[in-house]
């Protein structure tokens, strides 16, 4: 039975309305998208820096027509929910950004996040104002749609090499009454600042697991007031990693053992 994309986004809303914290993954194609089904995960999210990396290019290249066809790819791989990673929803003005929340719709996705990141090194964050405005052409767009459509503020701080707490809190809470549905600080560092984050706004918070020197578990963020937890590039970078230790194995070993740790032909197979 197919589900529809208001089915979808009703889905999708109420899994960050219940009690406690959930995992959502960030497949990087249509095959790890299937995978992750498989095993039982209840939403996807996009990555652009995974996507990225498997066309052979940095993250934040990937133009929008091009990154709308992997979400749709994406969509239609899976029944689950799927949020995209917009980034900065491919142009600094707001008509820019409300144009890419409404083709985000039209790819048949339950949500997206959109960042205050300008991508450039000389002047990373967008001045506050204006990335509030951005959010609420944003916000205003998702908010008209006939079905629930989860919008995620997201705040780039912490990513661009300027961990001010305050200024964090302080735009997280601009993006909330600007409409935003959900909030997100990726790069947060310690337990104490997600708590802060979390009890510094009314809406569900993602996190972005794992952080480097940080262990925390789905109960540990649960217990924080948590509601959703992301990771990012995390599963392609394994995935990478793994290809890459196979590789070299090969070539400065001349041996064949990373096999053994491979996923079946067999059980590949079963799982699609």
């Amino acid at each position: 039975m197919s589900i529809t994309q208001a089915e979808k986004g009703a889905a999708f809303r109420a899994l960050h309305h219940r009690d406690g914290a959930f995992i959502i993954p960030n497949p990087f194609d249509a095959g790890t998208a299937r995978l992750l089904g498989y095993l039982g995960f209840e939403a996807l999210a996009t990555t652009s820096a995974g996507y990225a990396f498997s066309l052979g290019q940095r993250d934040n290249t990937v133009g929008r027509e091009q990154m709308m066809a992997h979400v749709k790819a994406i969509v239609d791989a899976t029944p689950l929910p799927v949020s995209a990673d917009l980034e900065n929803g491919f142009g600094d003005d707001p008509e820019t950004v409300a144009e890419t929340i409404r083709q985000a719709a039209a790819a048949g996705l339950a949500g997206c996040s959109i960042e205050d990141s300008t991508s450039r090194a000389d002047d990373p964050i967008y001045e506050h104002e204006h990335a509030v405005e951005r959010m609420r052409a944003a916000a205003e767009v998702a908010h008209a749609l006939p079905f629930p459509f989860t919008l995620t503020g997201r705040a780039e701080n912490y990513l661009v090499g300027r961990p001010d707490l305050a200024d964090t809190i302080r735009r997280l809470q601009s993006y909330q009454e600007a409409g935003a549905d959900v909030l997100y600080a990726p790069g947060l560092r310690t337990r104490d600042d997600i708590a802060a984050v979390v009890r510094s706004v009314d809406r569900p918070v993602n996190v972005v697991m794992p952080l480097q020197g940080v262990q925390l578990t789905l109960a540990d963020l649960s217990s924080l007031g948590v509601k959703r937890v992301s990771i990012g590039s995390a599963l392609s970078r394994a995935a990478l990693g793994a290809f890459l230790r196979a590789a070299r194995e090969m070539k400065e070993k001349g041996t064949f053992t990373f096999g053994e740790k491979a996923v079946s032909f067999r059980d590949l197979s079963a799982m699609f």
